[in-house]
């Protein structure tokens, strides 16, 4: 789909403006070849300027021509003769009255129909299509272009069957409106025959329409956050309904007053709980005595009772021996 959509054509009007601006209520198909044939001419006569594009203004019966260009010098002339030649000319063909300006295009390798021009002076000049091609996006690249796409369609290299060969590099969003994209269209005539030249260049996206080529497109109206709309929804909703005691319906609160003191740290509602913990059941502490069965507390007691009898009859046994 957007590779059949002419990328200028369907940004006319949201970011691209019109080549050709006036208006006529008769005479329209006239004035509209005067246009056509005007371009053509140009364009044939200044086939060595570099020219990107021309733009044509009717202010009343005067006729106003806008022409961007990479190499303005060899339109002007030395001391503006050239271009004096060319309006004199434009104003005996016209039969009006003509003032012509010129743009330079600073940076030719991001202007595509400059880019597919330079491709087909070189295919014209038996240079390899495929050197061209690939020269011509890396220029592009080079000076910040963010994507590129050439085609060329023909008899490439004098084949007998046309073919089609493209590059691409970057990304080229052509489904996006507000994709800044440049497009060019040329033909290079070699000795077997017609060759075409397609080039796209993407320079990135034109997020603020209010700077938009020419102003010919009013502001749109700015974005309302969502949530801003819903708040102020619910805020008529309630204006309209009343206050909701009114209904019979539980009031909502009054707010806590504020403190007067110094501001304290309140600690949390389950904090008391934690620290009111019941401690744990331990079992109770035995003494000794109690761990010891009952007949070895009698056995031991019997012991002690006989202890000292036994000691007092061994002393005369001793002395005796």
């Amino acid at each position: 789909m957007g590779q059949k959509v002419h990328p200028y054509g369907f940004r006319l009007g949201f970011n691209k403006p019109w080549r050709s601006r006036w208006f006529a209520k008769q005479g329209y198909a006239k004035l509209l070849r005067e246009d056509l044939e005007l371009k053509e001419t140009l364009r044939e006569r200044l086939k060595s300027a570099g020219v990107s594009s021309i733009e044509v203004d009717r202010p009343g019966n005067k006729l106003r021509v806008t022409i961007r260009t990479s190499r303005p010098g060899i339109i002007i002339g030395r001391k503006g003769a050239e271009i004096e030649k060319l309006k004199q000319d434009m104003a005996r063909r016209t039969k009006r009255e003509v003032f012509i300006d010129i743009q330079e295009v600073h940076k030719p390798e991001l202007d595509a129909q400059l880019v597919s021009e330079s491709i087909a002076l070189q295919l014209e000049k038996r240079v390899a299509f495929r050197r061209a091609m690939r020269k011509a996006v890396d220029s592009a690249l080079r000076f910040g272009c963010k994507g590129i796409k050439v085609r060329v369609s023909g008899r490439l290299n004098g084949a007998e069957i046309a073919r089609s060969e493209w590059y691409l590099q970057g990304q080229l969003p052509l489904h996006t409106l507000r994709a800044d994209i440049d497009y060019g269209f040329t033909e290079a005539h070699t000795t077997y025959g017609v060759i075409g030249i397609k080039t796209w260049l993407y320079k990135g996206e034109i997020l603020d329409l209010t700077k938009r080529r020419g102003g010919l497109l009013p502001e749109p109206e700015p974005r309302r956050d969502r949530g801003d709309r819903d708040r102020r929804d619910r805020r008529d909703r309630d204006r309209d309904r009343g206050p909701r005691g009114d209904r019979g319906e539980r009031q909502a609160a009054p707010p806590a007053p504020e403190p007067s003191g110094p501001a304290m740290q309140v600690p949390p509602p389950d904090l008391s709980r934690a620290t009111t913990r019941p401690a744990p059941i331990l079992p109770p502490m035995m003494s000794p005595q109690q761990q010891q069965p009952s007949w070895k507390q009698e056995a031991r007691q019997d012991q002690q009772a006989d202890k000292p009898a036994d000691t007092g009859a061994e002393k005369p046994s001793g002395e005796n021996q």
